[in-house]
């Protein structure tokens, strides 16, 4: 995955100009557009002609591959909200990453989630229609959401909240979703979601992975430290462990238990009768 994020980087570095500046503007217009088509459309015939329907897909209406997005998902009632919602997260990711990156993250979830509908199809034999981008939007709001975890958000612009907590409970659902198919048996339909949401795997595993190297280096660091600390101790005080409530050291009292406070600033040592009862050190 490190070396396609790094590919994708150089592609985006040679070719600034291969993505289309304002996506988020044209994806947003368009949806807005088929939005009031659709409230004079009652028989429904325009979103059935534009849904990505993966049996329609197999039998020569590739059209469906792309036009999906156009159509507005979330609640009628909501609309709004959610037009400047994506609008915001588009211009905001365009920004950071550049247009090429950008479009090619949410081109590249389109076509995921096109290859999650028809994986689920062939799986399952379910032939369930797609009516807007709704893969391709949680993906871009997770991304939004690693890249700026402390952003506030204003929901319904009365109520703030932070990305982070947002984006954690909408983990929870896509987990609960995947194991809803599941259990249920509906393998292709567990998959799909999966297979829709693999661009943010690839373009944030490179992060996560330095972010655990950062870690391990840290807890590497801070054991070698720990164990310098012991044998300075052994070699100045001729003993390891010292109580610092009582006194007493494992050298005296080689059958007493001396433990280290996590909750303490530093490496401060207690027998085991004031390890839980103690004056926590916070400097």
């Amino acid at each position: 995955m490190r070396k396609l994020n790094d590919a994708i980087d150089r592609f985006c570095a040679l070719h600034p100009r291969w993505g289309i500046p304002g996506l988020m503007r044209y994806i947003i217009a368009a949806n807005a557009v088929i939005f009031v088509l659709s409230l004079f459309d009652r028989s429904g015939m325009l979103l059935q002609f534009l849904c990505m329907d993966p049996y329609q897909v197999l039998h020569g209406q590739l059209w469906r591959l792309v036009t999906y997005v156009l159509i507005p998902s979330g609640s009628d009632f909501l609309i709004i909200f959610t037009f400047l919602f994506y609008f915001w997260l588009g211009e905001a990711m365009e920004r950071l990453w550049g247009s090429a990156k950008f479009t090619i993250y949410y081109f590249s979830g389109v076509l995921l989630t096109d290859l999650g509908v028809i994986a689920a199809y062939l799986i399952d034999g379910y032939r369930i229609p797609i009516y807007g981008a709704f893969y391709v939007g949680t993906a871009l709001f997770m991304a939004y959401a690693l890249t700026n975890p402390d952003a506030v958000v204003y929901v319904f612009f009365l109520i703030p909240l932070k990305m982070k907590w947002m984006a954690i409970i909408e983990g929870a659902l896509f987990v609960i979703q995947v194991l809803r198919y599941a259990a249920a048996g509906l393998w292709g339909m567990a998959l799909m979601p999966v297979i829709a949401m693999l661009n943010l795997f690839v373009f944030f595993s490179p992060n996560l992975y330095r972010r655990a190297d950062t870690v391990r280096a840290h807890n590497r660091r801070e054991a070698v430290q720990f164990r310098r600390a012991v044998r300075e101790q052994k070699k100045q005080k001729g003993y390891n462990h010292r109580c610092e409530v009582c006194g007493r050291t494992d050298t005296d009292f080689p059958d007493l238990q001396f433990r280290y406070c996590s909750k303490c600033t530093g490496y401060h040592c207690f027998c085991e009768e004031h390890i839980f009862n103690h004056t926590h050190h916070m400097e």
